[in-house]
């Protein structure tokens, strides 16, 4: 009798792969670590021997989401262009990323600032919050956006973006990019000061 065996990165890899499925469409609460080692056709054990709970197999899978969404935004940013291209990037960026990784995307909004999430996860939102962060507060400052804390500005966008996302994978729309490019134009006059007469 031959046994064939899998590779440990193999096995750990379908681990997060069903993972990721199952927690962006159910959620943290409402996947059991048995129904994820079903769905990665492994025994329940096989995940203890990679991670020691469902909450470090969360953190992990928060961080390694994380890791990718910060690369596709930030690697080559234009940080010369002034703010309206910045704004444009970031948004045409946020929506490749999306199409791309919609499971990646969904497991990533579903879990943010959630309590079960650790120090380093915590810590890796902060940072990659913080080249956004400051690109709204220049840009208030030199009148481009309106004024005010950048965390309510930089919700306004993420929560229409999020909104896009939600109703395109709910079958609303298409999430193209016209209409991804429509939403950035709403979104950017909703931010701008208002012109005078």
């Amino acid at each position: 009798m031959i046994i064939h065996m899998i590779p440990a990165a193999t096995t750990r890899e379908g681990i997060l792969q069903s993972a990721t499925r199952l927690f962006a469409e159910r959620g943290f609460f409402g996947v059991a670590v048995p129904k994820i080692a079903e769905e990665a056709g492994v025994a329940a054990g096989t995940i203890y021997r990679h991670f020691a709970s469902k909450e470090e197999l969360v953190n992990v899978l928060y961080r390694e989401w994380k890791t990718r969404l910060i690369s596709h935004l930030l690697d080559d940013f234009p940080f010369a262009e002034p703010p309206r291209e910045q704004l444009g990037a970031i948004w045409r960026r946020l929506g490749a990323f999306a199409r791309e990784h919609t499971d990646g995307f969904a497991f990533l909004e579903l879990h943010h600032h959630a309590p079960y999430l650790d120090a380093g996860s915590l810590a890796l939102e902060r940072m990659a919050l913080q080249p956004v962060v400051t690109l709204v507060q220049q840009a208030a400052a030199r009148g481009v956006l309106r004024a005010g804390p950048p965390e309510v500005l930089i919700a306004m966008i993420w929560g229409a973006f999020v909104g896009l996302v939600k109703a395109a994978r709910q079958g609303y729309f298409e999430l193209t990019d016209e209409a991804l490019a429509q939403a950035e134009a709403c979104c950017w006059d909703a931010l701008t000061p208002p012109q005078e007469d």
